[in-house]
């Protein structure tokens, strides 16, 4: 009992005296002091304005804390409203405090609105906070100080309900978080020795950036970043972007997280990216991801190698950053197959349909190119885009001061094979294409790249072409360079000029006959070369020559590209004959040229064999003739008539 009795004595004693201590600190606290103490030496060293509304208010439960409300902070060197806030509490150890010691065991925030701001010069209104006096000019009479490093330990952060603007003078942008929520644990961090600790770290943000909302959610048992590079646990990530019907989803663990506050590793990253897309034709889409990220920032340079899985596809690359800012950066792609046109919209059924849906016409923008400098390799086992069916690419590229070079690009498709460079400058928005086809199917290449059903064989096909303009009409319209074709066993559809051939004979003195092109007809040859000189999107051609075993085939004439039409005259000469050719009535033509002219849209193209050019090629061909035997009858009289008198003289 007696016992009890002394603990119970030493109870009401310690009850008492922090009692005491109690009211002398409540009676000790001066908040309008503390108010006053606290504005002005923010303004001394800082050369901010700060003011509280309201008289800072001392708690002692559950620890010795201040609460501040209705605060606001100014930008540097004026009155501008830099920061405001509800209420903020600072709360400290006790203990510590017998000894003269102040260590903050939480700090609360409650209705934080701030505006952040990069100026146009790079600089940023937050500078002279981070311990960076400089980025900003001091008064002139305000003595220089070195920087003192930043240094923060706190048991706890919580931040509620925050708002932040996100100002961009330099790219003309703006960003609003509306809500952002922040709870930490212990926090350690030294800006001098550049070290960092964080224990139970979770952040959630919502906002907006233009049209679209955007989210964000992380959270992280620990972090520790110091010189010696301490380890971190599983890190999570959580980040969305939303609007208009749009959404993406990106969820992250990372684990081996290690690094200092220069530098960060992580050895593994998995996850997944959730797309939707009311224009996409699966609507939505999960990606997977797998990799590994190393970020350097004292050097700006960085590392990632990541794989996933998109459908059918495999795809996995490398990246290596050298420079942040302007963007310096190496890759290597991977993609075992992908059917780009199987996740994309269908296109107008033409090109007018096209500009009507836009009301306009395409316009070419390669602004994206200026800038960055990246060097690359592409990799792609089989690949279909715009309906072109491709397999084996390879491709490297390079990219410096806006011009784009692909070079060497080779690819194997429609049988055959190409190899060659492509070459696209944004600083003229010019392109340039240089391509050597070897053994390629020519029809179903035209189909799927033109849409155009109007040659069959398979050959050498040869490109060096270049254009420039704004919008896809103005590249079409100056269009220059040289092609040139050689096909075998193929043929020319939408006539069949045997047939055409077989009835000449029965419309000779007719009207020239019109026809439209028709699929389903068709004139085969053997060998049929051509080339062409490409000036101001029009494509002239004085050099086609076709051969097959009953005809011959020349022509000469241009395809006008920007126009979209074509004028050329072939003609067709029948060389020999037989049964199974052109019959007894094509054997009478034997020798015979036949004009045959090809004109109109490309959508519409019509053939008309010119009979009257051709019975009035015939009728000179045929005075010709009699002049010729007629030339050679008068000259073997002569000779005749030469030989007797010859002979006369001898006689006598």
């Amino acid at each position: 009992m007696k016992a009890l009795r002394i603990v119970g004595w030493v109870v009401l004693a310690v009850v008492g005296l922090l009692a005491v201590a109690v009211g002398a600190l409540f009676a000790l606290f001066d908040g309008d002091k503390i108010k006053a103490e606290i504005s002005r030496t923010v303004l001394e060293q800082k050369q901010r304005t700060l003011v509280i509304a309201g008289k800072p208010q001392l708690s002692v439960w559950p620890d010795v804390g201040i609460q501040l409300d209705g605060v606001t902070l100014s930008e540097r060197g004026c009155s501008t409203e830099f920061a405001a806030l509800q209420s903020a509490r600072v709360s400290v150890a006790v203990m510590p405090l017998l000894s003269k010691q102040v260590q903050v065991r939480a700090l609360d925030v409650t209705g934080l609105k701030a505006t952040l701001i990069k100026r146009k010069d790079g600089s940023l209104n937050i500078a002279d906070l981070l311990g960076d006096p400089s980025a900003q000019p001091a008064p002139a009479d305000a003595p220089a100080q070195p920087a003192e490093p930043l240094k923060i330990d706190v048991a706890a952060i919580r931040i509620a309900d925050a708002q932040l603007t996100w100002r961009d003078e330099q790219a003309g942008s703006t960003t609003n978080i509306n809500n952002l929520s922040l709870s930490t644990g212990h926090v350690q961090a030294d800006t001098g020795a550049k070290t960092a600790n964080i224990e139970k770290l979770s952040l959630a943000i919502k906002g907006r950036a233009g049209a679209d909302g955007f989210s964000l959610a992380l959270d992280a048992p620990k972090l520790a970043l110091s010189p010696a590079r301490s380890s971190g646990e599983a890190v999570t990530l959580s980040a969305g972007v939303q609007g208009s019907g749009r959404s993406a989803l990106l969820k992250l663990a990372l684990s081996g997280v290690e690094g200092n506050a220069d530098a960060i590793r992580i050895s593994k990253l998995t996850g997944s990216l959730d797309l939707a897309h009311p224009d996409m034709p699966m609507k939505q889409l999960s990606l997977p991801l797998n990799g590994s990220l190393q970020v350097n920032l004292a050097q700006q340079s960085a590392a990632l190698a990541l794989a996933t899985k998109f459908d059918e596809s495999n795809i996995s690359t490398k990246l290596n950053v050298a420079r942040f800012a302007p963007l310096s950066l190496g890759f290597d792609l991977d993609i075992d197959q992908l059917n780009v046109d199987k996740y994309l919209p269908p296109k107008p059924a033409s090109e007018a349909s096209a500009k009507e849906a836009t009301g306009k016409d395409a316009t070419i923008n390669l602004a994206a190119l200026k800038g960055p400098t990246v060097q690359g390799n592409i990799h792609i086992g089989s690949l279909q885009v715009a309906k072109l069916k491709l397999a084996q690419i390879n491709a490297k590229l390079g990219l410096a001061g806006g011009k784009l070079d692909v070079a060497p690009l080779s690819m194997k498709l429609y049988e055959g094979s190409t190899s060659g460079s492509v070459s696209v400058n944004a600083n003229d928005n010019q392109i340039a294409l240089r391509q050597n086809l070897q053994g390629v199917s020519i029809n179903p290449l035209m189909k799927d790249l033109l849409n155009k059903d109007m040659l069959e064989g398979r050959g050498n096909i040869t490109l060096d072409v270049n254009t420039r303009g704004e919008t896809v009409s103005a590249f079409k319209k100056v269009l220059g360079g040289s092609a040139a074709v050689a096909l075998k066993d193929g043929a020319i559809k939408g006539i069949n000029l045997a047939q055409s051939l077989r009835d000449v004979k029965a419309k000779l003195g007719q009207a020239d006959s019109t026809q439209a092109a028709n699929a389903s007809q068709k004139t085969d040859f053997s060998e049929l070369t051509a080339s062409f000189k490409i000036a101001n999107g029009v494509a002239r051609n004085d050099d086609l020559s076709m051969k097959s075993p009953f005809i011959r085939l020349g022509g000469a004439g241009d395809i006008d590209v920007g126009a979209g039409q074509m004028n050329y005259l072939a003609k067709a000469t029948v060389v020999a004959s037989g049964e199974g050719q052109g019959g007894k009535d094509a054997n009478q033509l034997k020798g015979l040229t036949v004009p045959v002219r090809l004109s109109g849209p490309f959508e519409a193209l019509s053939y008309k064999i010119e009979f009257g050019a051709m019975l009035e090629d015939a009728t000179k061909a045929r005075v010709e003739e009699k002049k010729q035997e007629i030339k050679t009858k008068v000259e073997d009289a002569v000779k005749d008539k030469a030989k007797d008198l010859f002979k006369g003289l001898l006689g006598k």
